[in-house]
């Protein structure tokens, strides 16, 4: 059985700048911890969480200080628990392991459903744009509270993915290793496209009110049609039609309205009914934002990528890329364009392709697939 786990909070109290304009009069940023930091502070690893994750990446964890109701009893146990952990991939034993909840996020971290110490309602609206730059200093301050200079390795899957490149090649001198799992290089329009369509979908819902919901009724609908909007990218399309039940299940409360013809419909009906209970649609909003507006290079401030990525040359990074071949949300080629820079700069860099069923997800799902190449990657750079 998991261990026990209880999150922790930064609190910092003077006012901290955003790259596009715009500060916040204070942050608060939640993160749990696992294994022992050693004398010489040289074994700790950042794990950057997926678009919808949290900071609670293993254990178990049953509340959350001002999260209230969408920590749902789903999410008690930690995301990544058959990853991380005595004798697993990243091993405990061994490191020192660190996740932090995003800043504009809703497990505890500052975000559009905090309270504006300025005014004593909630951010809402007026809770402004954040950048993969922004999350960068967040985490850079949390690794200075924890006196950490530099890191063993970051590890960023998907959208944990982007915020890891940038830590990476912002802050060079602080990373050794780097483990890029079914993330990019830079947004495609593909997925710009299908993030604007989730935006519209949010935005459009009746409640939402122009972001300021607090008070009434949530955006439920269209948090949810955004929802089943990216879930048929996240999850391979031979899984859903086996996951999708034979009956057809009518919504009786959230999502009612809509008569379910096919255990397709009641399937997607389901994920997008499921996550309205545990997720702001504020929060979904500013990440996907992020995501969309994703470019390594100008996140970097650097001219091209060779200039970007001279930096982790400069610096001696390792980096470990996967790609999985049945991805319908970070499509192999993205990697394959991330690795091509890197091998053009001259920077360590092995790719790994991974064959799965299960789609995006399949590092969330096939823990076996990734463990010997992350285990023997965090040996390596040990060395």
């Amino acid at each position: 059985m998991s261990h026990a786990t209880k999150t922790r909070f930064l609190e910092i109290g003077s006012p901290f700048p955003l790259r596009d304009g715009g500060t916040l009069p204070q942050v608060r940023i939640a993160y749990e911890t696992w294994g022992e930091l050693n004398a010489e502070k040289s074994n700790a690893i950042l794990v950057c969480h997926a678009l919808s994750g949290s900071h609670h990446a293993a254990g178990r964890n049953a509340s959350i200080e001002g999260v209230g109701q969408l920590w749902q009893e789903e999410m008690h146990a930690g995301w990544w628990d058959d990853m991380i952990g005595p004798g697993k991939a990243i091993d405990t034993k061994k490191h020192f392991v660190i996740c932090a909840n995003y800043l504009g996020g809703c497990y505890g971290s500052t975000g559009p459903g905090s309270v504006n110490p300025e005014t004593g309602r909630h951010w809402g609206s007026s809770f402004p744009a954040v950048t993969a730059t922004d999350q960068v200093n967040a985490l850079a301050l949390l690794l200075d509270e924890l006196g950490i200079g530099a890191l063993h390795a970051i590890v960023g899957p998907s959208v944990g993915g982007l915020v890891a490149l940038s830590i990476t090649t912002r802050l060079p001198e602080r990373v050794r290793n780097v483990i890029a799992i079914a993330s990019g290089f830079k947004t495609t329009v593909l997925n710009r496209l299908i993030l604007f369509e989730q935006i519209l979908a949010i935005e459009n819902d009746p409640h939402f009110n122009g972001g300021d919901y607090y008070e009434g009724e949530a955006p439920t609908y269209g948090l949810a049609l955004a929802r089943m909007i990216s879930h048929k990218t996240f999850v391979h399309l031979n899984s859903i039609e086996r996951r999708a039940r034979k009956d057809v299940v009518q919504p009786d409360d959230v999502l009612a309205w809509y008569k379910v013809r096919d255990q397709f419909q009641s399937y997607m009906l389901h994920q997008g009914k499921k996550f309205v209970q545990r997720f702001d649609a504020n929060t979904y909003l500013r990440i996907i934002d992020l995501w969309s507006r994703f470019d390594a290079t100008l996140e970097g401030d650097a001219e091209t990528p060779a200039a970007l990525f001279q930096r982790s040359r400069a610096a001696n990074q390792r980096w470990l890329v996967f790609s999985i071949d049945s991805d319908f949300c970070f499509y192999p080629e993205e990697q394959a364009e991330l690795v091509k820079h890197l091998e053009r700069a001259k920077v360590d860099c092995m790719h790994i392709t991974v064959h799965s069923e299960k789609g995006h997800d399949s590092f969330l799902l096939e823990p076996n697939l990734y463990t010997p190449h992350i285990a023997w990657m965090l040996e390596r750079g040990a060395q």
